[in-house]
């Protein structure tokens, strides 16, 4: 079986993934799925007229081309071949394999510049150490079944989402073990580093996208307090929690320098007491929605 965190030896692990790739793609079982896919996806025609091929024979190149796109292909179709590919990558069986690593090899060129800015940050890791990882995380992520019912183009979702794991998973091998570190703990530089960076970033960038009020970036008193309400918005929004509006109404009020109620309430075409309510419920629902977490 194909296993895009463990391709074929020999050369760099990206080389590795493009050669994997070359082997897979004549695999025929991976051309019948594209064709099963594209067309329970009713996508067959859109590809086929982009690719200059016949709707009944696209391959998994042309696949390939229509998640790549150039000239001709609109964002409109790799968005819709996208939501296809990672819906079927959330099933269980073979399929679900196969959209996942295509999904992979898609996705490499963002792999490869996630792979190249965290080697530049943490320094001491090779760049496939760090690949391995970028790529382990981006299968993982596109296998989750959450990527495709979130609002926004889903690429970019799916890179946001492979950047934070990769940034959790490199900052806990930072963590020092053994008692002999313990006391290096006290002189650890309480700077933000590379990680803190990168992290606050990639959180800003998804509030920003989903049109919520991240607050100045300058300020770095209120910043680790911020970063943690707007993760809470973001992952209350991808689990269903809160809507775009209820996210928005506790963001705008709660984020440093947030956005007086009158101006709030006018940009959301809405009384001001009418937003004062909705503030209230979405509080009462982002409460209601850490209590699990909270008894677990």
């Amino acid at each position: 079986m194909h296993d895009a965190s463990h391709p074929a030896a020999g050369g760099g692990y990206f080389d590795r993934l493009d050669a994997d790739w070359a082997a897979l793609r004549a695999d025929p079982a991976l051309r019948q799925a594209v064709t099963d896919w594209v067309a329970d996806g009713h996508l067959t025609d859109g590809i086929a007229a982009v690719t200059d091929s016949w709707a009944g024979s696209l391959t998994p190149e042309q696949l390939l081309a229509a998640l790549r796109p150039t000239g001709g292909v609109t964002d409109a179709l790799t968005d819709a071949v996208l939501r296809a590919l990672l819906q079927r990558a959330a099933g269980r069986d073979r399929s679900a394999v196969l959209a996942g690593r295509v999904i992979v090899q898609a996705m490499l060129p963002a792999a490869v510049r996630i792979t190249r800015g965290q080697v530049r940050a943490t320094g001491g890791r090779t760049r496939d150490a760090v690949g391995h990882v970028t790529v382990t995380a981006l299968y993982e992520v596109a296998r989750s079944g959450r990527i495709h019912l979130r609002p926004g183009r889903p690429a970019a979702n799916l890179a946001l989402d492979t950047l934070r794991q990769v940034l959790a998973e490199l900052a806990a091998e930072q963590g020092p073990v053994g008692e002999d570190l313990a006391a290096a703990e006290q002189l650890a530089d309480r700077s933000p580093g590379p990680y803190e960076v990168a992290r606050a970033r990639t959180v800003r960038a998804a509030a920003v996208e989903a049109g919520l009020h991240a607050g100045p970036a300058e300020d770095a008193a209120t910043a680790p307090a911020r970063l943690e309400l707007l993760e809470l918005l973001l992952d209350a929004m991808r689990d269903g929690a809160l809507s775009t509006a209820d996210a928005q109404a506790l963001a705008w009020h709660h984020i440093s320098g947030g956005i007086p109620d009158a101006e709030a309430a006018a940009r959301a075409g809405i009384t001001d007491g009418a937003w004062q309510r909705r503030r209230s419920r979405a509080r009462a629902r982002l409460t209601a929605s850490l209590r699990p977490q909270a008894a677990a």
